[in-house]
């Protein structure tokens, strides 16, 4: 039987009232085959139009809410508040320091993500950008791992990465894709200025349209007979580079 272990929203219209009133939902499930009736379709149009996923999922995980009127329908609740990147970022500007935002790529490991976001509040990273889908959730296990620092980080969630790191280029932010086998090694471009440090799953990397989009390909030289680290040691070597040259 499934263990909740985010704050769950059950009933229609109970997650349909949640999302008009910005609740963080992670994400909305329905039980499989239940698709019909006004509600639903305000419910799903909702959801879609928020960006929230939607999953179709057995009975089994209704248990835990057997006596409950669920009618089908539970939402998971983050357990913190998402904030804008670009109301981060001018935040920042205004301030008179230069961004550093690092963008999480597909990472779906939680212990990575948690660990991850404890070197980015150590470093002082600015933002931490996930997207809608593919990504590891904001959990209680990701709050532990990460030893409470993703309620001071701010973190950002959007559904379209490659659309938010146009525009924060357009705010003359320099992007920095981390490679294997990029062009440039890692200590050898500015971290001085605003910069993108996008890093992507150990397994699929870094998607191509988000590529594209860099001003450089970095990596970090590897001596020993194992091709790659682990992305959490990556970005703590990358973060801490931005430490050093801004020291």
């Amino acid at each position: 039987m499934p263990k909740f272990k985010q704050e769950c929203i059950f009933g229609l219209r109970a997650v349909i009232e949640a999302i008009q009133q910005e609740k963080e939902i992670d994400k909305v499930m329905f039980k499989t085959g239940e698709r019909e009736g006004e509600l639903f379709r305000q419910l799903s149009g909702l959801a879609r139009e928020r960006g929230i996923p939607v999953q179709y999922v057995p009975e089994e995980v209704f248990r835990p809410f057997t006596g409950k009127n669920h009618q089908g329908v539970l939402a998971e609740v983050s357990p913190i508040a998402y904030q804008d990147i670009d109301e981060v970022v001018d935040r920042v500007i205004a301030a008179g320091e230069q961004p550093l935002v690092l963008v999480l790529d597909r990472v779906t490991d939680v212990r990575n993500l948690g660990g991850i976001a404890r070197t980015a509040e150590c470093a002082g990273v600015h933002a931490l950008l996930i997207p809608t889908k593919n990504s590891a959730k904001i959990s209680s296990d990701a709050i532990k791992t990460s030893a409470g620092a993703l309620y001071h980080l701010p973190v950002c969630r959007e559904q379209n990465l490659k659309k938010v790191i146009r525009e924060l280029r357009h705010k003359g932010l320099l992007v920095y894709a981390a490679l294997e086998k990029g062009e440039q090694v890692y200590t050898d471009v500015d971290m001085k200025a605003g910069c993108v440090i996008i890093l992507g799953a150990e397994d699929t990397g870094i998607d191509e349209d988000l590529l594209r989009l860099a001003n450089e390909r970095v990596r970090v030289p590897l001596r020993g007979k194992i091709e790659s680290l682990n992305v959490s040691a990556a970005a703590a070597i990358l973060l801490y580079e931005a430490v050093r040259q801004r020291k």
